[in-house]
This record gives C-alpha cells, structure tokens and sequence, in this order.
C-alpha cells in the first residue's frame, strides 16, 4: 500500500513536471539541433533582415534620396524615420522585459528538469539530462542576443538622435523657403502693377508717336512671361492678349513707316537716277526676307540681271560680300543683326545700289528662347532634307537635327545620316537663296564634302538652331559661320 502511494505520488511530480515543462516550452520559439550541436530557432530565416540591417538601409536610402527629394518631401521623409526609430526602441524595451520573463523561465524549467532527473532512471534519465543541456544552451544564446539587442539599441539611439536633428533642420528649409515664396510672390505682383502702369502709358504715347522702342516692349514681355508662372492666370491672360494686339500695330506701323522712309528716299535720289527701277521690299527683322522687286512694268527683268548680296557695318559703312547670295531673295540670319544689307544689281554697264533703310533687328524674344535652350544638353529640332550634297532631295520625311554641346547629328529615326562633331571645317548658316522659303532653311557643312540643306517648321526654330550651335561651338573654341564668311561675333 505504501509502494502504491508512493508510485501515485512520484507519478502526479512527473506530470506536475511534465505540464509545467510544456507550459514554460509554450512561451519560448520551437528549437532544433543544428550541426555541432548548435540550437537553432525554427522560424529563422536567412532572408529576414535583423533590426540593425533594417534600420541602416533605411538611413541610406534617406541619406541618398536627400538629393533628389524636395525640401518638403525631405522633412515628411525624416518625420516618418523619426517615428521608426522611435517605434523600434519601443519594441527594444519590450524585448528587454520578455527577454528578462525568458531568463526567469529557463530557470523554472532547469530547476524542474534537475528534480526531474533525480526521480528518474534509464532512457528518460538520459532524455532529461539532454534536456537540461539544450536549456542550458538556450541560455547561453539567449545572453549573446541579449549583447546584441544591447548594442542595437545604443544604435537606434543614435539613429533616433540623428534623425531629430535632421527633422529640425528640414523644418528649418522648409521655413525658408516658405519665406522666399512669399517674398517672390510680392515681388510679382509689384512687377504686374509696374507693367499694367506701363501698358496705360504707352497706350497713351502710342497714340501720338507710330513707333515703341523695341528694347523696352522686350522687356514688357519677359516680365509676362515671368508672370505666367506666378499665381494671376486671368491678368497675365489679358496681358498677353494686350502684348499681341501692341505687337500687330507696331509692326503695321513699322511697314507703313519703312514704306515712307523708301518713298522719301527714291524722291531724294530723282528720276534721272536708273535705280528707281528695283526696290528692296520684306521687314528688315530676323525671320523675314529681302526681296528685289520691279515697282513697275517698265524695269528690265531681273533674269538678265547679276545680282550680289553685301553686309555693310553700322560702324563705318564696311562693306561685307556675302558668298551665294546672289538670288533676288535673301532671307537675313542672326549674322546680320544690327548691320545694314546691301544689294547690287548690275545691267550690262550699269551698276544699281539698293540698301535697307536701317539695321537689321533682332526677333522679339528669340534671345530668351536660345537662352533657355542652351540650359538644355541636346536639343533636337524637326527638319526636313531638301538638298543633300548641292543635290535636290525629292524625300520630304522628317528628320530630327540635334544640336548638342559637343557635336550635331542628323537622324532619320534611329539611323543617323550625318554625326560630327564641331570642328573648324565644318560650316552653318542660313540658306542665301531658295525663294519664299528661305527663311526657314539653313546650310549645314558637316564635314567637307558632306553638306546638306535643312527646312525648319518656322523662322524662329531655324534661327534659334543656328545661334544654339554657334553658342556651343563658341564654348568648344571652334567659329561657325558660312562658306567664306569672317569670324562672326558670337550673336545671342
């Protein structure tokens, strides 16, 4: 009876053991032997990043996307990072404390397995005393992870400290920048005042004199343009339509006044004089076209005429020849801004001498536009190929011209026809002839022996092509300019 009881009792110990052991094994991760006898947590996976890697790919990701972010982005960037850090020291301590009820329970469970070795024998002794080794284990690596979470908080730290700070500088930028957005904002509006006070004023003077100052209508325009931008769309909408009417009377009234200055002068030269015969007509602006017309009937056919085109200075009246120029039609380039053009026209032993009444503007906000194109590494323009070589190009398909910093390159989608880059053989210009056409065309020496003539979409685009290049040969120290042509000055 007494060997009975004490059986019954030693039997309730083992399963009071028993249940306390899978009550304590409960609360820890599913182990395993490993090679060397090395214990291994079950859920671990080599592809799971630890905190520490967590947290430093995430500081360098910020850290390389500083650069590419927007003041704004940068600070909402670092809040977020901030609230992670401060999340991640949150679940440290909470590792600290379920690692301190681990340690507490790796000795319950020693304890329980030491009494449990005594009051057993053969194979179980043997599973038990196994047992204990694996815990004993278990408490080693547990004080190693310990070390670790220990040393990842320190970083987290810093990490948290690091990201506070960069939090405050970005609220700083973003203050700033604030600030500076109000200012530019005031800024505009003075200058929208400013204009509209012009606008009125020259209302009122337009009416009185024919003719603005082009410098200043400039001006006017770039300061619309700079108000496009701003936060007025409905001013700067009527203010552009205001500019377009003013720029439709200016140049009906520079016509009208260019048609009396060649009256006057014809007058001047008298009858006896055979020039009356031909004059030159077209705006003498960049983007338009000189032309030799008869006034009447009378004048002999400019077929059986030798015709040659000259740039003559504004300073000291040096006359210029310039090469190819000897059609009826001559469409002016950026080489002749601010210098006068000049054609003779010889019949048999007579020599005839028609000059533009004044220089040669420049095009109303095309300095502006090649100055933004020049912010640009390659800008590609729609041309079409009409000559190749001094031989017509029946092909009408469009091409792409690129004009970057180092070279041009001429493409017919992805095959390029012609790429070089700039060099003292190769020339640009406008094209000296051509008809109506001939302020859209250019003239494109590649290399020698390579030459090809390019059809622009509008004057402006033909134009801006050719000062663009010339910008960028000019940095490389090379001169672009036309067949027997002096170094020009660089024109912008």
């Amino acid at each position: 009876m007494t060997r009975v009881t004490r059986d019954y009792g030693d039997t309730m110990k083992k399963d009071a053991v028993s249940a306390d052991v899978m009550f304590s094994t409960s609360r820890f991760p599913n182990y395993k032997i490993g090679a060397n006898n090395q214990i291994m947590d079950a859920k671990d996976d080599p592809k799971v990043l630890s905190m520490k890697e967590v947290v430093a790919r995430e500081t360098a990701l910020l850290l390389d996307q500083q650069k590419r972010l927007s003041v704004r982005d940068l600070a909402s960037k670092f809040e977020r990072g901030l609230a992670a850090a401060a999340k991640l020291s949150e679940e440290a301590r909470l590792r600290d404390a379920a690692s301190l009820e681990k340690h507490v329970l790796l000795k319950k469970l020693r304890d329980a397995l030491e009494t449990l070795r005594g009051r057993v024998a053969g194979r179980n002794k043997d599973d038990v005393e196994e047992a204990i080794i694996m815990v004993e284990a278990l408490a080693v690596q547990l004080t190693q992870r310990e070390g670790e979470l220990i040393q990842e908080k320190a970083e987290v730290k810093k990490l948290a400290s690091f990201l506070k700070q960069a939090s405050e500088d970005a609220k700083k930028l973003v203050d700033e920048e604030r600030a500076y957005a109000r200012a530019e904002i005031e800024s505009a509006r003075a200058a929208v005042q400013r204009v509209e006070e012009a606008l009125q004023e020259h209302e009122r003077i337009s009416r009185a004199s024919g003719k603005q100052d082009l410098e200043e209508l400039m001006k006017e325009v770039q300061e619309a343009r700079r108000i496009k931008m701003l936060h007025q769309p409905s001013k700067v909408m009527d203010m552009e339509h205001e500019l377009r009417a003013l720029r439709l009377q200016l140049a009906e009234k520079s016509k009208r006044s260019l048609q009396l200055q060649k009256e006057l002068a014809m007058c001047k030269r008298g009858e006896e004089n055979i020039s009356h015969f031909y004059e030159l007509e077209g705006s003498e602006i960049l983007g338009s076209f000189l032309q030799i017309k008869p006034p009447s009937d009378n004048a002999p056919e400019l077929a059986k005429c030798s015709i040659q085109w000259y740039r003559v200075s504004s300073e000291g009246g040096k006359k210029e020849r310039i090469s190819g120029a000897t059609k009826p039609i001559y469409a002016p380039e950026p080489f002749d801004v601010g210098r006068a053009i000049q054609a003779e026209i010889i019949l048999g032993e007579q020599q005839i001498t028609l000059t533009t009444t004044g220089i040669i503007d420049p095009a109303p906000g095309l300095g502006s536009y090649v100055e933004a194109l020049v912010r640009k590494h390659d800008v590609e323009f729609n041309v079409v190929v009409t000559q190749m070589n001094g031989n017509d190009n029946p092909s009408e398909s469009i091409h792409v011209l690129h004009v970057g910093k180092m070279r041009m390159k001429l493409c017919k989608g992805k095959t390029s026809i012609s790429k070089e880059y700039y060099s003292s053989s190769m020339q640009l210009c406008g094209v000296r002839g051509g008809g109506n056409a001939a302020a859209q065309a250019l003239f494109w020496q590649s290399k020698k022996g390579a030459s090809y003539v390019l059809a622009f979409e509008t004057e402006r685009e033909r134009n801006a092509a050719i000062m663009l290049a010339r910008r960028f040969a000019f940095d490389c120290n090379i001169t672009l300019s036309g067949p027997e042509d002096r170094s020009p000055p660089l024109q912008t």
